[in-house]
């Protein structure tokens, strides 16, 4: 007889199905760490008693079934800024906001250049209860200077390659690394803010850096690195993410370039942050609100929600940026840029994306999980049988108030407000590893 680790089933609940973009109603039978059937509750009701299986009961009444998210740009801090976060509480996190699979970027301390950092982060991944991935950096030390042996890399582990964070200023050598990443089949994703166009980071130019007497960041120093780096990506075949997009002008620019791609090679991703805010959050919660790059003006927040309708932008991830309270207390241009995202993500996209109009269930789970899971090659994003069980529970229109987290760090300009739609329960690999009790 086979050895049952656990069975669960999902009962009474809609299915949001990314691969079939349709939500319907349907109950999802679980036996380790697949799922084994998905039938309408009556049909279940007779399969189970035909078979005399009995299972731990999942009430999802009222709520919608997704795929677990898959976040592809998260920083957990680990080596080096475990004051911050480490990757296993970055992983309860995740698991609190109903995330199965993190891809970590590479700047830790020493960053994801050499086979040791990649060892010591994979293993340690190994030990939490979802899937931890991660990224190389393009770079050695992230300096811009000389490529990483990227190839090892990836036969390593690493699933892509970044330098996020630090902007990659050498056209001819962002071109070499672009050739490799074709090569390897492997996304490049970047960060892309020109620091010489900046004079503070993290401050829109704008109605926010009047306000605070700054010189800011204007939307022109993205502008200018998307327009550079789609033509290079185009040129070399590449598979470039445009990381954090936060201008209607970069939305434009993306828009191009994918009618010109060829094999679905460009992909840009938006933060929630940048969906649900403008500039006006940084003068009202100050240092909370301050990320790279910065939050920007309505009209930007609408085009990058149009660009989520047309498929301009097809990915959503968090930029899950954890920082101690006394680095962010500190005046507004010393203060580092970055807020936390994982457990506030699908509430605050579902709120603004599902129940304004802008996407379906399915297409917001597409964008979460299979739509990311598939550019990183990462076996996820799918309601299938026989395929992993990895889920999220969400319930809609349950309220909370955000005042706890998993995370060692509260850097968020949500921390404390009510929020409307939460995460009841996620499984990953056929257990659960979150529940609301």
């Amino acid at each position: 007889m086979r050895f049952i680790l656990s069975r669960y089933i999902i009962e009474n609940g809609q299915i949001a199905d990314p691969k079939t973009n349709r939500v319907y109603e349907s109950d999802i039978l679980i036996t380790d760490e697949k799922i084994e059937k998905i039938l309408p509750g009556k049909d279940m009701a007779v399969y189970m008693s035909e078979r005399d299986i009995q299972a731990e009961r999942v009430d999802a009444t009222g709520c919608i079934v997704m795929p677990g998210l898959v976040d592809v740009h998260v920083h957990f801090r680990d080596p080096g800024f475990t004051h911050k976060e480490d990757i296993h509480t970055g992983s309860l996190a995740a698991a609190a906001g109903g995330v199965t699979s993190v891809v970590l970027m590479a700047n830790t301390k020493p960053c994801v250049d050499n086979e040791e950092t990649l060892g010591y982060v994979i293993e340690e991944g190994k030990k939490t209860d979802i899937h931890i991935y991660t990224c190389c950096s393009v770079t050695k030390d992230l300096k811009g200077e000389q490529l990483t042996d990227m190839k090892r890399m990836i036969e390593l582990g690493a699933v892509g390659v970044t330098d996020d964070g630090i902007p990659l200023m050498d056209e001819e050598l962002l071109r070499k690394a672009m050739r490799i990443s074709s090569q390897l089949k492997v996304p490049m994703s970047l960060h892309e803010e020109d620091k010489t166009k900046i004079s503070e980071n993290g401050i829109n130019r704008g109605k926010a850096s009047e306000y605070y007497g700054i010189g800011g960041s204007p939307s022109e120093a993205e502008v200018s690195l998307v327009a550079r780096d789609l033509e290079v990506a185009l040129e070399e075949n590449a598979v470039l993410n445009i990381q954090h997009i936060s201008s209607k002008e970069a939305v434009e620019l993306v828009r191009a370039a994918k009618k010109r791609a060829k094999d679905n090679s460009i992909h840009a991703e938006a933060t929630p942050h940048h969906i649900v805010l403008t500039e006006q959050s940084v003068i009202e919660k100050g240092t909370l609100a301050k990320m790279n790059p910065p939050l920007r003006t309505e009209a930007d927040r609408l085009a990058i929600i149009a660009g989520l309708r047309d498929g301009t932008i097809d990915l959503i991830a968090t930029d899950h940026a954890p920082h101690a309270r006394d680095e962010k207390a500190q005046e507004i241009t010393k203060a580092p840029s970055g807020i936390t995202g994982l457990e506030t993500s699908l509430s605050l996209c579902y709120q603004e994306l599902v129940e304004k109009g802008h996407l379906t269930a399915a297409e917001l789970a597409a964008k979460m999980s299979l739509n990311p899971a598939t550019m990183y090659g990462i076996d996820a994003g799918m309601i299938e049988e026989g395929e992993c069980a990895d889920l999220c529970v969400f319930n809609p229109s349950a309220e909370w108030v955000y005042d706890k987290t998993c995370s060692k760090s509260a850097n968020s300009p949500f921390f404390g407000e009510k929020l409307r739609g939460r995460v009841m329960c996620t499984i990953c690999g056929g257990r659960i590893v979150f529940k609301v009790e």
